[in-house]
């Protein structure tokens, strides 16, 4: 049984805390962070990093979700595009999905040849390593999921107009590919576990309970991150409020209840 809203939300606030105490750390001493976000289709990475952001300011904590590539980034080192998105000091960066597209979806849908897939499995270990050599924290999480996890939450999409959005064709070619996606999955793994940029993976099986794994393990994997957070000195008004006023323009009528 999936975990219930309520709880999830009693359990996920104290982590929320947390995380704001980790951007303030971070903001504090210039650390970077980067997370990265990888799974099949509806594993459940939009949610994972709203859980992560949501208490965070946008100007700090940044979430980068690429679409495929211009014809002008097609003509760069692959990485090339994902370095003008790493985190300057004291920022947070949240990549829905990163330069592991070429290990997994690239590969699987045969977007990129069978050389450029062996290529990128023997950089991305180095580039890896240049940016954590570099200082930069690097977390990388793959949100595991059962096909017929996967089936439901595709079925929900088409059946939901709200969501409906995000059922793409590549999304539906690729329901026949779910071994081949395990496939890739291993060979990259295999390449790119290292002790400098490991992976961790998390059943998303139960999302809720998924987010609260991830996030604890991002917590409990940083430095000390605890600063007391600063004294605000907040003295009383000394005078009765002033009530908006209006000469130009006014504002529009509130949306009726009932």
């Amino acid at each position: 049984m999936g975990l219930k809203g309520k709880e999830y939300r009693k359990l996920l606030e104290p982590m929320t805390e947390e995380l704001v105490g980790m951007a303030r750390w971070a903001r504090t001493t210039g650390a970077r962070i980067v997370v990265l976000f990888e799974g099949r289709d509806t594993a459940g990475k939009g949610g994972a990093i709203r859980a992560v952001r949501d208490k965070l300011n946008p100007r700090q904590c940044r979430t980068v979700a690429l679409g495929k590539p211009t014809e002008e980034e097609r003509g760069q080192w692959y990485f090339q595009r994902y370095i003008r998105h790493l985190p300057t000091s004291g920022e947070i960066v949240l990549f829905d999905r990163s330069w592991y597209n070429r290990a997994g979806v690239e590969k699987v849908m045969g977007f990129a040849e069978e050389d450029e897939v062996a290529l990128f499995l023997e950089q991305a270990p180095q580039f890896e390593k240049l940016l954590t050599d570099d200082g930069i924290l690097l977390f990388k999480y793959w949100l595991t999921t059962d096909q017929d996890k996967q089936e439901e939450r595709l079925r929900e999409r088409l059946d939901d107009p709200l969501k409906r959005w995000k059922l793409s064709p590549i999304d539906l070619a690729a329901r026949e590919k779910y071994d081949a996606y395990t496939e890739a999955r291993e060979a990259m793994l295999g390449a790119t576990h290292t002790p400098h940029a490991p992976w961790t993976l998390i059943d998303f099986n139960d999302q809720k309970r998924g987010r609260l794994t991830l996030i604890r393990h991002l917590l409990d994997h940083l430095p000390d991150t605890h600063i007391e957070p600063p004294e605000i000195d907040f003295p009383e008004l000394g005078r009765e409020p002033t009530k908006e006023s209006f000469s130009v323009l006014r504002p529009i009528e509130n949306y009726p209840l009932g």
